[in-house]
């Protein structure tokens, strides 16, 4: 009885230790951008609202926070879309096609992103699309990177479905639209969130393929901070990701709260 009870204490303190961990960094930034001083400095020299109140009055940082907020936006209704679909074709279809499908949507997640990133502002560039250095160019980057979070995430549930369900619907005269909606999306809803909030997370911050497709023009929060950072160490850039930190929680918390909602009514 020892031994079984000391197993999950020990596995409590270790997954204590891995938040303390993860939320560190999170702590730093938010530390620094409430720092007093005038320049960036860890542990801070006082705290302020001095660097915040930057923020938000600035014609640099505060665009590309919209920037970057707009095109997460799209990014992430466009990669939930794309990825469902994906990973319901995937999950259903056999052959060998469908095996190098499944291949070439997961490959954006093992390549590089700097590798992505500069295959398509080389494709941009040769082709001539008039994507290079455009809201529509930088969107498609973002999705290629996004996308596969979604069809993995849906596809993790859809491997376990139970088409009889579906079939059932059929057979009490619902069409396949109908059975689909009010069977198959409702099971893996919780999984289309996931996967939503992950695209959103992950096109908010992206970084590697955003430097290459953006321009003077079109400036997101990341690259916004990388410049700032690089030509002054003021703790704005850090402010900044205090508001990003913000909006990630913030954009987690309101999809499970969506989904339980959702559930509730649901029954």
């Amino acid at each position: 009885m020892r031994g079984e009870s000391a197993i999950p204490f020990a596995f409590r303190v270790i997954s204590w230790l891995t938040l303390a961990i993860l939320l560190i960094p999170v702590v730093i930034v938010i530390l620094a951008g409430l720092n007093s001083g005038d320049y960036l400095t860890f542990p801070p020299q006082g705290l302020s609202l001095r660097w915040v109140v930057a923020f938000l009055t600035s014609e640099t940082f505060l665009p590309a926070f919209g920037t970057s907020l707009l095109i997460a936006l799209i990014t992430t209704l466009i990669s939930t879309i794309i990825g469902t679909m994906a990973a319901l074709v995937l999950s259903r279809a056999r052959g060998r096609i469908v095996n190098a499908l499944r291949v070439l949507f997961i490959l954006p997640i093992v390549l590089p992103g700097i590798v992505v990133g500069l295959a398509l502002y080389v494709f941009y560039i040769s082709t001539d699309v008039g994507l290079a250095r455009t809201m529509a160019g930088l969107i498609i980057g973002h999705v290629i990177v996004t996308c596969p979070f979604v069809i993995a995430t849906v596809t993790a549930v859809l491997v376990g479905f139970d088409r009889s369900l579906e079939e059932a619907a059929r057979s009490l005269g619902a069409s396949p639209f109908t059975a689909f909606r009010l069977v198959t999306l409702k099971v893996i809803s919780s999984s289309i969130s996931a996967g939503a909030i992950f695209a959103f997370i992950i096109s908010f911050g992206q970084f590697e393929v955003t430097l290459f497709l953006s321009g003077p023009n079109l400036q997101t929060l990341p690259i916004t901070m990388y410049t700032a950072l690089r030509y002054s160490f003021e703790p704005t850039a850090a402010a900044a990701g205090i508001f990003a930190i913000f909006l990630v929680v913030a954009a987690t918390v309101t999809t499970s709260r969506i989904t339980d909602l959702k559930r509730i009514f649901g029954r």
